[in-house]
């Protein structure tokens, strides 16, 4: 075990290095830790060619990103996601599906692996990188998984960016109440933070309605994880990257986790400091998933998949207005 340890030690510390430095030029820029982590880890590529880090590299990227996804657990709040009635969940619900559907769907137009369909059309369906992580760890393992998820990752986080900007003067533009563009933009853009970000900068109830419907699509997380964990598992239940004929540990414990949030027996320190240890972790994630990834294949993809992102949040974006104009 000790041995174990050490071997995993070296890759460990380069990743949580990576981290931290990304999380000072987060904070000094106000830009996204994630990406910041996924660019650096990039740059340190080299690294990876050491047989004395890649098991670390290896841990962090697989085992530490499951146990990060379980932890997201305790971000859900189901008393705030009742209170917005039916018609907005439904709303979300439906244009995520669609969403997740058109991903599939347009990657084989594009002549793309389906599994990266999933992967895309699930971080601009639900919850961007958080989705992407989640989702990466259910699918399927290949060579290309892993700068297709990177791919990913700059992709939604720019896209949710521009969304973030632009998202609030459509909803003007529009003529939308506080309340439509809450709904629009907690419906509409990837990133928690960058929903946030747009929705006051609307008004404080667009902020508060973006931030419950957001909510939603997080709470919806892990029953996505599981259609696909199950859907892949159907067509080869012998695939490689740790999918057995059992449910993972990881969403057992975002389940049970989001369970003892929700009846009241978790004291709301303990939450905090597991929201902290969740998202602080992540950042280690994916940068070790960084670290692993080669930039040359990462620019090798093309222009496809960038192009594939880019009309998910368009049609994304496009159900969420056409519901609020028909039902409203």
């Amino acid at each position: 075990m000790l041995e174990n340890f050490k071997a995993k030690l070296l890759g460990t510390m380069l990743c949580s290095v990576i981290a931290s430095v990304a999380a000072i030029i987060a904070t000094r820029y106000q830009a996204p830790v994630m990406l910041f982590a996924l660019l650096l880890g990039l740059t340190a590529h080299a690294f990876y060619r050491k047989s004395n880090i890649q098991q670390g590299v290896n841990f962090c990227s697989r085992e530490l990103l499951r146990l990060c996804v379980g932890l997201l657990g305790v971000r859900i709040a189901f008393a705030d996601i009742v209170s917005l009635g039916i018609t907005p969940p439904l709303i979300v619900m439906i244009s995520m599906a669609l969403t997740i559907l058109f991903g599939v769907l347009f990657a084989r137009v594009l002549g793309l692996p389906k599994t990266f369909g999933v992967l895309s059309g699930g971080a601009v369906a639900v919850c961007g990188v958080s989705a992407a992580a989640a989702i990466s760890t259910v699918l399927p393992k290949d060579k290309s998984q892993e700068k297709y998820f990177a791919l990913t990752v700059i992709g939604i986080t720019t896209f949710s960016t521009l969304s973030m900007i632009f998202y609030p003067i459509l909803t003007g533009y529009l003529g939308f109440s506080d309340q439509l563009a809450g709904v629009f933009i907690g419906g509409a853009i990837h990133d928690v933070a960058q929903v946030v970000g747009a929705g006051y900068t609307i008004s404080p109830e667009a902020g508060d309605v973006a931030t419950y419907i957001k909510l939603l699509r997080v709470a919806l997380l892990m029953p996505i994880v599981m259609m696909v964990f199950f859907a892949f598992k159907e067509r080869d239940s012998k695939m490689s990257g740790g999918v057995s004929a059992f449910i993972p540990g990881f969403l057992i414990l975002f389940f049970v986790l989001a369970f003892l949030k929700n009846i009241g027996v978790m004291p709301v320190w303990l939450i905090d400091i597991i929201r902290s240890l969740s998202s602080n972790l992540l950042v280690v994630a994916i940068a070790a998933i960084g670290v692993k990834t080669s930039l040359k294949q990462v620019v090798s993809v093309g222009w496809r998949p960038v192009l594939l992102m880019g009309f998910e949040t368009v049609f994304l974006a496009s159900l969420i207005i056409g519901s609020i104009l028909f039902f409203y």
